[in-house]
């Protein structure tokens, strides 16, 4: 059996730093360091670094929080006056292609522009971006969520979001818009590995992507591979590989999101060439 497994797999630039600093505080006194929300959207690294001591938290208000670690999908400017107020040691690990969105949001708003985030108004990264953008603010993944749109307008995209997507909304709005300014602050990671993992599910009979079932960079490979492949699980440990999925495949294609650990990658490899017997 031959497996292809996408070079792109894996952590990305701003995830693999955010790691970094967070385990090296787990080195030192873990007295009261916590992260804001999930650090990044992966199961397995998150119970590792409770193991390390440090936790999840989403009270800012908190008494047992002496260190306050800002994940990796950013927050809102709100959030970094509160913090202020209570006096915390305050850790950002903010991914930089992000604070780049936040920074392009702010510069519409000051500019006087509607701004339009293209992205899931429910992802932790979409929710930091809002406190930028103004109370006009409009928040669409689909041309259908397109509403109250002015005659000027800016627009920025999640970082994780696929290019088609800020293609068909920016169409949508330039037929209506009379003044359209766009940053398209898509991770270059992500445009990456999007297009590695769809042309490896064209020649492959089984598709497997690795990592966290909240993520969205993650489903987004799934969707794309959906596409080009008749046979795609999505799955976040080698535990979940059933037997079945392997029966008369010659072809694997693994690929895995942005905050998919190497370790759990290396796993589904390992798994897979164990129920095949090697061949």
């Amino acid at each position: 059996m031959k497996i292809i497994v996408a070079k792109k797999a894996g952590f990305c630039f701003g995830v693999k730093r955010a790691i970094d600093i967070t385990f090296d505080l787990a080195k030192g006194s873990k007295n009261g360091i916590f992260t804001y929300g999930p650090l990044i959207h992966n199961p397995q690294v998150v119970e590792e670094l409770k193991q390390k001591g440090i936790s999840t938290t989403d009270d800012l208000y908190s008494r047992n929080i002496k260190t306050l670690i800002i994940r990796t999908h950013g927050v809102s400017p709100k959030v970094y006056t509160e913090t202020s107020k209570m006096g915390y040691n305050l850790i950002d690990v903010t991914c930089p292609f992000v604070k780049k969105a936040q920074n392009f949001t702010k510069r519409l708003r000051d500019e006087g522009y509607q701004v339009l985030i293209i992205g899931d108004k429910n992802h932790p990264e979409v929710q930091g971006l809002i406190g930028f953008a103004g109370s006009n603010v409009i928040v669409a993944d689909k041309i259908k969520n397109l509403k109250n749109i002015k005659k000027k307008i800016g627009i920025i995209i999640q970082t994780t979001q696929s290019f088609e997507t800020l293609k068909e909304i920016v169409l949508e709005v330039i037929a209506t818009a009379r003044e359209v300014k766009i940053y398209n602050t898509i991770c270059d990671s992500t445009v990456q590995r999007m297009k590695e993992t769809k042309e490896i599910a064209k020649k492959v009979d089984l598709m497997i992507i690795v990592g966290g079932k909240n993520s969205a960079n993650t489903n987004q490979l799934v969707n794309l591979s959906k596409e080009a492949c008749a046979k795609v699980y999505h799955l976040e440990t080698a535990e979940e590989i059933e037997k079945k999925w392997l029966r008369k495949v010659e072809k694997v294609g693994i690929s895995g999101g942005a905050s998919t650990p190497q370790w759990i990658i290396n796993d589904v490899i390992k798994k897979i060439r164990e129920i095949s017997g090697g061949r």
